[in-house]
């Protein structure tokens, strides 16, 4: 793998060149450990003219694999408590006669902003504003393994709750069993609150569990999601719970139904990203339920749950191959319910298949 983040950086090492830095600093942690292989808590990565060094508070927890940050590169633990490692970074950059520093603006906080400027005032700092994220929007396959077997312990640990008995317990213990359930089967955690929504709550977008209780002839709605090897991914569904769905629950149930489908079957190299969303919205709209809608249709997944590209109605750019993504509609109905149905799939050409479904539980509105 040193490989693989030795031209990760080096691509990164281009943009900073591009506008006009030499070395730079990374302290989101999501993209030092994009770049590093590993993101010790704290840590911040420096590119620089000479070397590139891994600066830590303390002592990275090699316990796993997964946390051992990349050999190649020099690793820097900083001696006593309370020191800030940007700062420690941009001293090393200065010591390896670099002018300007390219910083990730949209994290650099105005505390470190004053501490880096305080142990390097001549040193110049750039922005580099999201140009790891961008790095990131497509996947190797190395990555969408971790993907892939992320959502096979997510089918499980769902597939394994609805096999139980449901009436009578709670949204709040149910989303804690699956995330019990999640780890069980060798996840490294939930890759995001697990939300279980029953009845007026069902279909509701980023519902937190609550400690109403499971009913007959509910909407059950769950989202959930494993972490493996750092990456997420996310799947929805909703079921009816103990008796046969009233028609009310089966004609929404169809409709949400045919807009994720209608949103997945686009999903295709040099796709729009409003063309996407368009797509399920359209179904959605012309239900009359363009008030019920949430803001966007999907999002990227990977070493975070919420990345680029954002699907909604004003997004800019086109999809492209490799890039993971989720397609996840939804009405909710105040007071009524709703419904929900999201899967993660990764964007694949017409010759290879299409796009490829990672989340494969069933989505048949069953009675549970």
């Amino acid at each position: 793998m040193s490989e693989v983040y030795a031209i990760r950086r080096t691509r990164l090492r281009e943009c900073c060149n591009a506008v006009g830095s030499a070395a730079a600093l990374v302290s989101r942690p999501a993209n030092v450990r994009y770049l590093a292989g590993a993101a010790p808590e704290g840590a911040v990565l420096l590119l620089g003219r000479t070397e590139d060094v891994l600066v830590c508070a303390g002592p990275p927890d090699d316990r796993s694999p997964q946390s051992r940050p990349d050999e190649s590169l020099r690793l820097h633990v900083m001696n006593g408590i309370g020191g800030d490692p940007a700062a420690t970074a941009a001293d090393l950059a200065v010591a390896q006669d670099a002018d300007s520093l390219a910083v990730e603006e949209h994290h650099l906080t105005v505390t470190r902003h004053r501490r880096i400027h305080s142990v390097a005032p001549k040193l110049r700092l750039a922005g580099i504003a999201g140009a790891v994220e961008q790095l990131r929007v497509v996947k190797d396959e190395e990555e969408i393994s971790c993907l892939r077997i992320g959502a096979e312990i997510t089918d499980q640990a769902l597939g394994e709750l609805l096999e139980s008995i449901l009436v009578g317990r709670t949204e709040r213990h149910l989303a804690l069993e699956l995330e019990r359930r999640l780890v069980d089967h060798g996840a490294d955690g939930p890759a995001f609150p697990t939300s279980v929504a029953t009845g007026p709550n069902a279909g509701r977008p980023g519902h937190r569990p609550t400690d109403r209780r499971v009913e007959e002839g509910d909407f059950l709605s769950v989202c959930l999601g494993a972490t493996y090897r750092g990456y997420r991914c996310e799947i929805g569904r909703t079921f009816v719970i103990g008796t046969a769905p009233a028609d009310w629950q089966i004609e929404l149930y169809d409709l949400v139904f045919s807009a994720q489908r209608a949103g997945r079957e686009s999903l295709m190299p040099g796709a729009a990203y409003r063309d996407v969303d368009r797509a399920a919205r359209h179904v959605l709209d012309s239900a009359g339920y363009a008030e019920a809608l949430p803001v966007l249709t999907g999002h990227g997944v990977g070493l975070e749950i919420d990345e680029d590209p954002q699907l909604t109605p004003a997004a800019m750019g086109k999809l492209d191959a490799c890039v993971p993504v989720t397609v996840e509609p939804g009405v909710h109905l105040p007071g009524r319910g709703g419904v929900r149905i999201d899967d993660t799939l990764v964007v694949r050409p017409e010759a290879d298949g299409g796009p490829e479904l990672l989340t494969i539980t069933t989505k048949e509105l069953l009675a549970l």
